[in-house]
């Protein structure tokens, strides 16, 4: 029988910073780079050198402005902004790999389903079936006033986001994967009995179809998603074939990987058709002291007022201005991350912190250690059966995701969990082993 083997999937976002607030402060952190086509590529060879399944970009329609009112903070300390299209940059990326996933961030909220089908269809295409889409539903009302909306209330969103995806799904499968004829004797460029109309009408959206793009080699876009809510969840086990999660402890990430392995089912899908990915952040060092004073040392780079944005950004309410639990309710209306949210109710419950105790509390979550260390940390994770994989976040850029690459993964392959080779031709079958069904 052959051994189970984690994926491992990078974070990462268009600017000189993912995660870490502070991390671009770092001694080691280039910053010359971020808005060059060069920094991409480098960084698409190290995960594809290592044999990451992916990367994918988080993305924002805008630049948080909830804490103070302003986006002040977050331009001036350096806050995590998408300084470029991650739909410019991932084409270069995928120009200098041949194996790697490449996933982007986009709105089922405030994108079209036909634009959205065409976008992403095309970069399958042409990057030969390893793109990703990262669906969210939006949760800032800044990005609805960018685009002259208002956000809609959760629920909505997520109703909303059914109907795209049923509409997306219905766009890619318009033409059959052998439409093309190419015969210049006959004169028979392609079958019209193989490309079909859509006529998709629901409540929210509608499209006649058929794209103008064919079906690409792995059949449509891997479809990720990080809902935590009851009806995120729901969404998830539905159509997620990736899920990106940020659980405070292993016995939360068990009791997640458990609750959405079980609703699939409902939905008439198999746990296997998808992967679990742990969020995680890691400080390396040649021995623990030395891990562990970086750690410290990063942490000494995190301004305290960025930080306190950043949380309001993801809470969607300004926590300057808000004591406790309730008042963040209030505050809040239709916008907030819902995990980020639990996150810090969970931390106010178990560790019995004020709002402001919790907020601070929840930049304390790197996996600190040597390679060894670490990869035993992954190893007892991923083998508990609490996840399938982990996302990697970088604390500052590249250091941490070549240290990554470089210390850690030989480790996982000597172990045997974690491929030393690519064995898929598209991204659907090196992260779930099998092509679209």
């Amino acid at each position: 029988m052959t051994k189970r083997q984690m994926h491992l999937v990078a974070y990462s976002k268009t600017g000189p910073t993912a995660r870490h607030v502070g991390g671009w402060r770092h001694p080691e952190s280039v910053l010359d780079d971020f808005l060059k086509p060069s920094r991409y590529v480098q960084y698409a060879r190290t995960l594809e050198d290592a044999k990451f399944d992916g990367c994918f970009f988080a993305d924002l329609i805008g630049i948080y402005d909830i804490y103070g009112g302003s986006y002040e903070t977050y331009v001036q300390n350096g806050g995590q902004i998408s300084y470029l299209d991650p739909m410019v940059v991932l084409p270069v990326m995928a120009a200098e790999t041949r194996h790697l996933g490449l996933g982007i961030t986009l709105s089922t909220t405030f994108h079209n389903p036909y634009h959205l089908a065409r976008w992403l269809g095309s970069m399958d295409v042409m990057s030969g079936g390893r793109v990703a889409w990262n669906i969210v539903t939006s949760a800032a009302e800044l990005e609805a006033r960018n685009v002259g909306g208002s956000l809609p209330p959760r629920e909505e969103r997520y109703d909303r986001a059914d109907e795209v995806l049923e509409a997306c799904c219905a766009l890619w499968n318009s033409w059959d994967a052998d439409a093309f004829v190419l015969d210049k004797e006959a004169g028979l460029f392609a079958d019209p009995q193989k490309v079909h109309y859509v006529d998709y009408q629901g409540k929210w959206v509608r499209t006649r179809g058929p794209l103008p793009t064919p079906r690409s080699p792995q059949g449509r876009p891997v479809l990720m998603q990080a809902g935590s809510s009851d009806r995120g969840r729901d969404f998830a086990a539905r159509w997620a074939e990736a899920i990106f999660t940020d659980q405070r402890s292993l016995a939360a990430l068990q009791a997640f990987y458990e609750d959405i392995k079980g609703r699939m089912t409902q939905f008439g899908r198999r746990p296997e058709d998808c992967a679990v990915l742990a969020a995680s952040t890691f400080v390396i060092g040649e021995t623990e002291s030395i891990a562990r004073e970086r750690a410290e040392y990063l942490r000494s780079l995190i301004k305290p007022e960025l930080w306190a944005a950043r949380v309001s950004g993801s809470l969607g309410a300004d926590v300057s201005k808000i004591a406790d639990a309730k008042g963040l309710a209030e505050q809040q209306g239709t916008q907030g991350i819902r995990g980020a949210e639990d996150r810090i109710r969970q931390a106010m419950s178990d560790k019995g912190l004020s709002l402001a105790e919790a907020v601070k509390d929840a930049k304390n979550d790197e996996i600190v250690g040597t390679p060894s260390q670490i990869a035993d940390h992954l190893q007892y994770v991923f083998e508990t059966g609490a996840c399938d994989g982990f996302i990697v976040a970088p604390t500052y850029f590249p250091g941490m995701i070549e240290q990554f690459c470089r210390m850690v993964v030989p480790e996982l392959q000597r172990r045997g969990v974690f491929r030393k080779d690519y064995t898929g031709r598209t991204l659907r079958e090196n992260l779930l082993g099998k092509e679209l069904t």
